[in-house]
């Protein structure tokens, strides 16, 4: 039997190795596109976080740290008798704040210090009791007869002072677009939170200037945002016809709304009861702002910001109805990070195929 010309078999290999490298390369893509879908199924799991999260105890109860089971909100008499005050670490109009210990543990102890205002302070402890989530700080006991809240400590403080913690040796890790914008998503999953809660429709009236909204939020040890403060925190309601108004005076800047600024110009003396009225839009008008100083000026932070622009644009509409949901601004973050991680993942892939 004639044998078959030994340049026969290698004339067909050429064709077989970009075929084998090919299918490797497909493979891998696929393999990558895998692993992030579990990345992200993951992260949204967690950073998206369910409000009605299995973890977190029934009503009236807390447990955090390493601690499994689920203890009662403490009373006055156990406040009293339990809690130490270790040092006053701040102090506002409604309340002054003071880190203190409860059973060796670092706890928050929260005062009223205007009599004047007691009632701010007692719809905060309502809103904080209504509200308790994995948005919101952990409630671990109060006593209304003495204007007395207990909350769970976190020693990154407020968001104030986020750059400065980024600057930290142990924290310049985090310190990069993809952690920033996870921030961003967190604080917006706040604000989606406060527009759908069980009460319905809450608008964030702490929130005149960029300095006054980073303090209502705390940093935890993990890298996420809670809400803390809650004593300005009015409700929306369509179908009853109500409005709501950030306080009684005049507010002025960039920062906050059109709508929430004196609409009858210079000439005329503000009067409270001229102001309209207006609902939770003014807090989608002040996201790109805050979201401009999360995002900070690292690697990528303006290839986010790129991405960001067009929902950012309509979040600054002047009319507030044609601003777009706090849901909506969530879904456009999420999409962003989903593409910029893939992007991240696979530099090149649409290249080399």
């Amino acid at each position: 039997m004639e044998k078959k010309p030994h340049f026969v078999r290698r004339e067909f290999l050429p064709r077989e190795v970009p075929s084998i490298s090919l299918a490797l390369l497909l493979a891998a893509v696929l393999l990558l596109n895998a692993l992030l879908y579990l990345y992200l199924n993951k992260f949204y799991n967690s950073l998206g976080r369910v409000e009605t999260d299995s973890g977190l105890c029934p009503f009236g109860h807390f447990k955090f740290g390493a601690v499994k089971n689920c203890s009662p909100w403490l009373s006055c008499e156990a406040i009293n008798r339990e809690v130490r005050k270790l040092k006053c670490v701040g102090e506002g109009a409604v309340k002054k704040v003071f880190l203190s210990e409860w059973k060796e543990k670092k706890v928050v102890l929260s005062q009223l210090t205007n009599s004047e205002l007691k009632e701010d302070f007692l719809h905060g402890l309502k809103m904080l009791k209504a509200l308790q989530s994995k948005h919101v700080v952990r409630l671990l006991g109060y006593c209304e007869q003495q204007f007395t809240i207990l909350t769970e400590y976190h020693p990154l403080g407020s968001l104030r002072g986020l750059n400065e913690t980024l600057h930290i040796p142990k924290y310049k890790g985090m310190n990069t677009w993809h952690r920033r914008l996870m921030l961003a998503i967190d604080y917006v999953s706040v604000i989606r939170y406060l527009h759908s809660s069980p009460l319905g429709t809450l608008v964030m009236c702490d929130s005149n200037d960029l300095d006054k909204v980073l303090s209502q939020y705390l940093l935890t040890s993990d890298f996420h945002v809670l809400v803390n403060d809650l004593d300005a925190l009015p409700l929306v309601n369509r179908s009853a016809g109500r409005l709501v108004k950030c306080g009684h005076r005049e507010l002025r800047g960039e920062f906050v709304a059109p709508e929430q600024r004196w609409p009858y110009g210079e000439d005329v003396p503000f009067e409270d009861d001229l102001m309209p009225p207006y609902d939770e839009k003014t807090d989608i008008w002040k996201i790109p702002d805050v979201s401009n100083f999360f995002l900070g000026h690292v690697e990528g932070s303006d290839i986010v910001r790129l991405h960001l622009f067009d929902i950012h644009a309509a979040c600054k509409k002047k009319d507030p109805a044609e601003r777009p949901s706090a849901q909506e601004v969530l879904d456009t973050y999420r999409k962003v990070l989903t593409l910029l991680i893939r992007e991240a993942a696979m530099p090149g892939t649409r290249e080399m195929l």
